[in-house]
This record gives C-alpha cells, sequence and structure tokens, in this order.
C-alpha cells in the first residue's frame, strides 16, 4: 500500500455537521427532524459528536436548545473547552442563515458515516481472510452480517399522509371483493381455519402454543407442507429437531404411512412403497427449505431468512420453536430474553413482509389447572408474545385432558385462535393422526378436505 493511499482521510462532510448543529441552535424545531435520523456517532468530528450528544440530552429532557442552554451543560460535562469553547458555538450559528435544509445536512453526514462505516467493515473482512483458517461458512456468514448491520442503517420511512394512500387501499379492497371467496393468505390447508383467518397474512407474527407432546411441530409442519404445495416458497428454522425428522415427519404426513415405519424402515408391503413414491413425487416440487442450525440468534435467523428471500422468494416463514432461540444480550432474566427475541420476531415478519409462523412453549401454570384449555397468560416466560403477536392460536388436546367437561373422542383436537389482532377468533374441531403425526378435519363442512388436499 503506498503512503498516498495510507494518508487517505475516511469520508466526511464537516461542512454539513457544522451546518446540522448550527440549525439546530438556531431554529428550537430543527432537532424534531433530524433526532430519528442522526446519532453522535454519525459525526466525523469528535468536537461535534459532543456537541450533538449533549443537544440529544436536552432534546430527551425536553430543555430548549440554544446557545445558553448548551454552554451550561457542555461546561457541567466538562467538555466545553474541549470541543472549542463558547466561540466555536458561536460560530456555529453563522454556519446558516436557515434551518430549512436541516435534513439534507442529515442525509449527508449520515451517508459519510455509512461509507467510513465500510471501510472498517472491509478492512475486518480482510483481516478474517488472511487470519486464522476458519470455516468458509463461517467467514462467509460473519461478511454478510458486517454489510447487513450497515445496510439497516438508513433513513427511517417519513409518515404517509392518508390521502394518498386512500388510492391504494380502494384497489386493494375491489381486488379482494373481485376475487370472492379467494384467500388473501396463505393458505393453511385446514379450510376452517382459513375461513377464519383468510390465510396466514403477509407482515403477521403468528404465535403457535401448547402442552407438551400435543403435535405443536406436526402441526407447524402441515401447514408448511400444504402451503408448499400450493405453490408457496417456505423455509423452516427447526432449532430443535434435526433435518432429516422434519423430512420423515413430512413423508409420513403426506404419504399416510405410519413414521414408525418409515423411521425402522419396516414398510408392510408394496402399497406402502407405492404410498411414500407418490408422496415424493408430490413434494418434489414443493418450495420447501429447511435449516436446522441449533442456536440460532436472530441476527443469524434474520440474514438467513434475507438471503432465502432474494435467491428463492419467501411467503411463510416458520420458527421452532421461539425459546430455542439464543438471545443476543447475556442476561440471566428469561422474561427479557424472551421478549427481545418476540419483539425481533415481529419486526422480522414486518421486513420480509411475509407471516412469520413461531411455535411457542406454554408455561407450567396450565398443567396446575384442572382443566388444561391453554389461556393467553399461559405463552412462558413473556407477556410480551402476547402482546406483540397478531395472531395467537393454541393446540387444545381434548382427548389428553382427564377433566374436559365434554366427552372427547380419541384424538379428538382443537384448535383455539385465542387473539385475531384483525378478524374473528374462535375454534376449529380437528383430528391428530398420531401414528402419521398428521392433523385432520372433522368439520362436517369440510369433511372431503384432508389435510394435504388443496
Amino acid at each position: 500500500m503506498s503512503k498516498k493511499s495510507q494518508l487517505k482521510i475516511p469520508p466526511q462532510n464537516l461542512e454539513a455537521e457544522q451546518a446540522v448543529l448550527g440549525s439546530i441552535l438556531i431554529d428550537k424545531n430543527a432537532i424534531f427532524r433530524v433526532a430519528d435520523v442522526l446519532v453522535s456517532k454519525d459525526f466525523y468530528s469528535p468536537a461535534n459528536e459532543k456537541i450533538y450528544e449533549t443537544m440529544l440530552e436536552l432534546y430527551e429532557k425536553r430543555q430548549p436548545i440554544d446557545l445558553l442552554t448548551l454552554t451550561s451543560r457542555l461546561k457541567e460535562n466538562d467538555v466545553l473547552k474541549e470541543i472549542g469553547g463558547s466561540s466555536y458555538l458561536a460560530d456555529l450559528t453563522n454556519q446558516v442563515a436557515t434551518a430549512s435544509h436541516v435534513a439534507d445536512y442529515a442525509k449527508s453526514v449520515k451517508e459519510k458515516k455509512v461509507l467510513r462505516d465500510l471501510i472498517v467493515a472491509s478492512t475486518e473482512i480482510t483481516e478474517g481472510v488472511f487470519g486464522p483458517s476458519q470455516e468458509i461458512e463461517d467467514l462467509l456468514d460473519d461478511i454478510e452480517q458486517k454489510i447487513l448491520s450497515i445496510s439497516q442503517k438508513s433513513l427511517p420511512t417519513n409518515f404517509s399522509p392518508l390521502k394518498d394512500e386512500l388510492k391504494n387501499a380502494y384497489e386493494r379492497i375491489d381486488k379482494l371483493h373481485s376475487g370472492g371467496a379467494k384467500l388473501r393468505g396463505i393458505p393453511t390447508g385446514f379450510r376452517a381455519l382459513d375461513n377464519k383467518l383468510s390465510g396466514l397474512q403477509k407482515s403477521d407474527f403468528v404465535v403457535l402454543g401448547a402442552r407438551p407432546s400435543s403435535g405443536k411441530t406436526a402441526f407447524a409442519l402441515d401447514i408448511a407442507r400444504n402451503a408448499a404445495k400450493a405453490g408457496h416458497s417456505v423455509g423452516i428454522f427447526s432449532l430443535e429437531m434435526a433435518r432429516e425428522q422434519v423430512i420423515d415427519r413430512i413423508i409420513s404426513a403426506e404419504s399416510q404411512v405410519p413414521l414408525w415405519h418409515i423411521l425402522t424402515g419396516r414398510i408392510q408391503d408394496d402399497t406402502e412403497f407405492e404410498m411414500i413414491q407418490g408422496a415424493l413425487d408430490r413434494l418434489s416440487t414443493a418450495k420447501l427449505f429447511i435449516d436446522d442450525t441449533p442456536s440460532l440468534n436472530i441476527m443469524q435467523m434474520r440474514s438467513m431468512a434475507r438471503r432465502l428471500q432474494v435467491e428463492h422468494g419467501l411467503d411463510l416463514l416458520i420458527v421452532d420453536y421461539l425459546q430455542l432461540i439464543r438471545p443476543r444480550t447475556n442476561s440471566d432474566n428469561m422474561v427479557q430474553q424472551v421478549t427481545e427475541i418476540s419483539r425481533n420476531l415481529k419486526a422480522l415478519s414486518r421486513e420480509l413482509k411475509v407471516p412469520l409462523l413461531a411455535v411457542s412453549q406454554l408455561s407450567r401454570g396450565v398443567e396446575q389447572r384442572d382443566h388444561k384449555i391453554p389461556r393467553l397468560s399461559d405463552l412462558r416466560d413473556s407477556g410480551s408474545i402476547e402482546q406483540d403477536a397478531d395472531v395467537v392460536m393454541f393446540i387444545y388436546r381434548k382427548d389428553k385432558d382427564q377433566n374436559d367437561p365434554n366427552t372427547a373422542t380419541e384424538n379428538s383436537t382443537q384448535i383455539l385462535i385465542a387473539k385475531h389482532r384483525n378478524g374473528p377468533i374462535g375454534e376449529i374441531d380437528l383430528a391428530f393422526d398420531a401414528e402419521r403425526v398428521t392433523f385432520k378435519n372433522i368439520d362436517s363442512r369440510y369433511a372431503s378436505q384432508e389435510v394435504g388436499v388443496l
């Protein structure tokens, strides 16, 4: 590397930085236009960084930002001399005649910070390439995360005036009306459930909870299989089960050959072989993608899901299960960890604009009641799951509840829609086939519509 390249000054725009600070000092409303855009670390000049950080302190405490209050606070923080004294602050007010272009100045400051971050990331990437040997997959994942973290620091979307959205809303409503009974969302394969939800909706965070051994994974895989067979691209993060186990369950449910026969190779006759072959033929065109990496954190899942969306498309994302996601913070408080995970999953569904179905454990509270009917309060470790979710469903195995007030037939199951942010709640009657780990419709209105037949 030449001395000339070594002496290159990192991208920066000191004039824009000073213009931002000056605008805030001469116009009390300027801070509202940049506070959600810039953070103090976006400034290249250490002095400007400290000044803006102090401005944000005043702003958060709802105190006025002017030469007097700013000078006083900088003096209290013992950094007034360090930033150039009162004279430098006075000079800032002379940098701009008006604050009308403060958003443009802020954009320039932000863009230069992104360029500096890219330089740092590229240096770290180079060091990683020439550093100690590591798995190429780990290296590529690390590189993608570095770039992804920078790309997410874009400017937030501005508020959209209602009048600009009304035409789009009308066209959307008219399109739905013209479609008649056609589902608006991704089909689950269970007609009664789809009638309640109109399918799984874009950007919805859907939570599926149940007691242990109630068929949470089976139901999630049924939905994944049915959606994929309907032509949709489905991604599954299987944090609990290995990929081979997931595939065996999907084949069993699709072929209607008992899972134990498949796992042990004890296929009974040629008929079962033919049933398996038929299932494989039907599934061969399904756009179903499975990742069984254990202990993923939300950033890794986000990166992998975005990659899947770019390379193969993505219409539905399934996580099995929520409590196995590794939190990014090292907190011993499980409630805080699950709260962080829940909110990030909700954000991920909105970012990808696809429904995200997360399987969740329930707390022990449901086991301690006479009747084992799940409630929203049973969602394990955090009330934020209930708050963040757009839809909450529970699997209630009536046949396993000895205290059920109604006489339950064998394998009798209900899907309880306990929360539906934009629609009705209610109950869906299904039957659970334990041998084939799959659910089937038993509602007389949909008797001819079994799982897997779309």
